[in-house]
């Protein structure tokens, strides 16, 4: 095999990295795969709203499976008691719940309690009472909507969307209320930081005056040049690893206040 054909082999017809992709290597960023590229870019818009029905009466059950599937739902999970449900809205994370209150085992509301309490999905509560202290009941627990029995497209497609839109404004809010914590916590440690600088170079300062007294009563009171003065502090403070500042302080504690000796008349 020639030299040439050997650098035409090298050299595929589509770029295995293209430019961008090895900017981004060089500057430590990870590449994005194409599936990954086609996900991203995907719209929502026409993905199926996916639904776990739990209703332990069997035929109520599958009249609403029907009714949700006929409306372009997609049903992940069906559950005939409110343990059940959990499980399967734990697996499945579907998009929202239509959750019968009266079920064995664990009734519906406090299946819902649960499910809210971990804040997986949204619950739409399915019952064949309409009484306040019921409502109040599912409403604490944490239910988005209610449908009375029997149920009617009229009644429940509208509660279903209520309980989606209502999730997801309650979960943008906590979104940016955690956005919002973050970013006064940057702030305070931004502050925090501003602050060590600001008091460092307080004690820099305060420092350099102490020693720049002291360097003036060395070269006053024990005939130090100025130069002399200096390197002495400084040399005198690494060997006896001693503060400059302290150092200073025993200079200006032992010289300063030195009063000029009285001379013969």
């Amino acid at each position: 095999m020639t030299a040439k054909n050997e650098t035409e082999q090298a050299q595929p017809a589509t770029p295995v990295l293209t430019d961008d992709e090895l900017k981004a290597v060089a500057a430590g960023e990870s590449v994005t795969s194409v599936d990954e590229q086609t996900a991203v870019s995907e719209p929502d818009e026409h993905r199926k709203r996916t639904v776990v029905v739990a209703e332990d009466e069997s035929v109520n059950r599958m009249d609403l499976v029907a009714m949700l599937e006929d409306n372009g739902y997609e049903v992940v999970g069906e559950a005939a008691n409110g343990e059940e449900a959990v499980e399967l809205t734990r697996k499945y994370r579907p998009d929202v719940v239509c959750m019968d209150v009266k079920m064995p085992r664990m009734d519906g509301i406090t299946a819902a309690g649960v499910i809210c309490d971990e804040n997986i999905a949204p619950v739409v509560m399915l019952t064949a009472f309409s009484q306040p202290d019921l409502v109040k009941q599912a409403t604490g627990a944490g239910a988005m909507a209610y449908v009375t029995k029997p149920y009617e497209e009229s009644k429940l497609l509208p509660a279903l969307e209520v309980a989606m839109g209502r999730f997801q404004e309650i979960n943008d809010l906590l979104d940016n209320v955690e956005r919002s914590e973050n970013e006064l916590n940057e702030t305070r440690d931004q502050l925090r930081e501003a602050e060590e600088k600001l008091k460092k170079a307080q004690e820099s300062l305060e420092e350099r005056k102490l020693v720049d007294r002291a360097k003036g009563l060395l070269m006053d009171k024990a005939d130090f040049s100025e130069q002399g003065a200096f390197r002495w502090i400084q040399k005198t403070s690494m060997d006896q690893r001693i503060p400059k500042k302290r150092l200073a302080m025993a200079i200006i504690a032992k010289y300063g206040d030195q009063k000029p000796e009285a001379t013969d008349e």
